[in-house]
């Protein structure tokens, strides 16, 4: 190695992504000399010394006597291990979260039922003919959302609702792994391992995961993938990676074309004439997909013939009311960091928060439910973006979005997990079984909310809120939240035939709250009530 510093220093590569600086002694000589990434010593023996103080590493040559080894490029590469570690831990416990819910027979709504309807069509190469939300039902007509035909290699393998829990829990796990090794590069590891465990437990994603199932799950390691490339000054693969948005839901489509427009309005970024262009390209893409899905793909497939959400718009003043609605705010704002405010990545936020707030429907509003998960990658990006140069700062604004999650503490349904009760199988859980064995194979049946997603792979499902043609089967959770007080039906026979005036039913189920019956006429697969 030469004896002169200026020769033997490499040249570091700065965090973001930018040109490499080249290193070299001061004029004074002896004293450090700021190089992107980390601060180079010009002094005796090159050395690196990282941004999160650690100890200086000496660089030299590799042992196989190739490139140049600094102690970046091993910093570096424990990073990614981390951000992986983060990213793999996060999507078991957000699975285990699903798995539980589906050993306790819990079903937040009929979400997960629909799109288990949807995935096994797919699986058979059909139209996602979804009869829970009605007969004859296309899904494609209710939400534009063709990426979900990802789904159907995976119920293939897993014909299950528990999969699509799953496969939910992994891609949010992903999304962590390219924000929490860039926040890791720009602020150094501790500080960016403490922002990538703070985005993996945020509220948005734990709130998703409580709700089981829903297509944004897809949007949110593309965001996540898109918004890193963007902060790395790669626009060309952010334009691609935000641009697929448009195949997740119908409303993306104006996300993608604000991004579009920062990506080409920016003033404090490179390569003006090469954004511009991809930018404008970018916003023309996002608007002519929200157009085609919302005014024509969407009401053709409809079997109304229109778009189904105009009408659960409310009044203008009703955008700004009720307090549920500043809270929302206020919670995103603390996960950005407060500072995150200030970056223009933050605009992102706004169209989904127009709809949500514009909407006459109460869980719009709040922090629950899986609307806030596809800004938990926005609020993440923004912080970032706009990160304080001072390390005190940094700390603080990294300590705002933790603040969050552990004020909210035992809400949060990953707390849940610690419950010792969770881990017990319900006394319900072995009736629900035998309930679902009770239904022929591939018969149609009409239940509630309960069992609709674990007989999905057993049978055609049916909503009983909506008209269906008479069902060979009916499924009843006698202690389902759906009845009124007084209401829940203790005869599933009875029930059925008073719905369905001139068939007659045979009750060959009845156990642990929940009752079968099957239609004089349909499959009965010989199941013995006996116990």
């Amino acid at each position: 190695m030469s004896s002169d510093p200026t020769r033997a220093v490499s040249a570091p590569t700065p965090a973001d992504g930018a040109a490499p600086v080249p290193a070299g002694p001061s004029p004074a000589g002896g004293r450090t000399v700021r190089a992107g990434g980390g601060t180079v010593r010009a002094d005796l023996a090159p050395v690196v010394v990282p941004d999160d103080g650690a100890a200086p590493v000496p660089a030299g040559p590799s042992p196989a006597g190739g490139r140049t080894v600094t102690g970046r490029d091993g910093e570096r590469r424990t990073q990614l291990w981390i951000a992986l570690g983060i990213g793999a831990l996060t999507a078991v416990a957000y699975a285990l979260l699903g798995w539980r819910q589906w050993e306790q027979l819990i079903a937040p709504s009929w979400d997960l039922g629909i799109f288990s309807q949807l995935a096994k069509a797919y699986s058979q190469f059909e139209a996602p003919i979804v009869p829970i939300k009605g007969h004859g039902f296309n899904l494609l007509g209710d939400h534009f959302h063709p990426i979900l035909i990802l789904l159907g290699p995976i119920w293939a393998l897993w014909p299950s609702g528990l999969a699509l829990l799953v496969t939910q829990a992994v891609l949010f796990g992903v999304s962590a792994v390219p924000l929490a090794r860039l926040a890791m590069e720009r602020l150094g590891t501790a500080m960016g391992a403490a922002l990538g465990i703070a985005y993996a437990l945020g509220w948005g994603l734990q709130s998703a995961a409580e709700a089981q199932f829903h297509e944004i799950a897809f949007a949110v390691p593309i965001l996540a993938f898109g918004l890193t490339a963007y902060l790395r000054g790669r626009f060309t693969a952010a334009a691609l990676w935000i641009g697929l948005l448009v195949f997740v839901k119908e409303d993306l489509g104006l996300t993608v074309a604000v991004f579009g427009a920062i990506l080409a309005l920016r003033k404090d970024q490179p390569d003006p004439d090469r954004r511009w262009r991809i930018g404008w390209m970018l916003v023309a893409w996002g608007l002519v997909w929200l157009l085609l899905a919302t005014f024509v793909i969407l009401p053709a497939l409809n079997p109304g013939g229109e778009y189904d959400y105009t009408g659960r718009l409310g009044s203008l003043w009703e955008i700004f009311v009720p307090i549920d609605k500043y809270v929302t705010v206020l919670m995103l704002v603390a996960t950005a960091g407060v500072v995150g405010v200030r970056s223009p990545l933050i605009l992102l936020m706004l169209p989904t928060l127009a709809w949500r707030f514009a909407g006459a429907v109460p869980f719009y509003w709040g922090w629950g439910w899986h609307y806030s998960a596809i800004l938990m990658p926005i609020a993440a990006a923004a912080l970032l973006d706009a990160m304080p140069g001072r390390r005190k700062n940094r700390w603080l604004a990294v300590g705002a979005t933790v603040a969050v999650t552990l004020v909210l503490g035992a809400r949060l349904p990953l707390a849940w997990l610690l419950v010792p009760d969770t881990w017990e199988t319900s006394w319900r859980t072995p009736y629900a079984r035998e309930a679902i064995d009770a239904v022929g194979q591939d018969a149609s049946v009409e239940t509630d909310i309960t069992l609709m997603a674990p007989l999905v792979s057993r049978a055609d499902v049916y909503w009983l809120g909506n008209g269906n043609p008479a069902p060979e089967y009916v499924l009843l959770d006698q202690m389902g939240y759906v009845w009124k007080e007084g209401e829940a039906p203790t005869d599933a026979a009875v029930w059925a035939e008073d719905r369905y005036p001139g068939t007659t039913y045979t009750t060959v189920y009845s156990e642990g709250g929940f009752h079968v019956a099957v239609r004089e006429g349909g499959t009965d697969p010989g199941f013995d009530s006996a116990r």
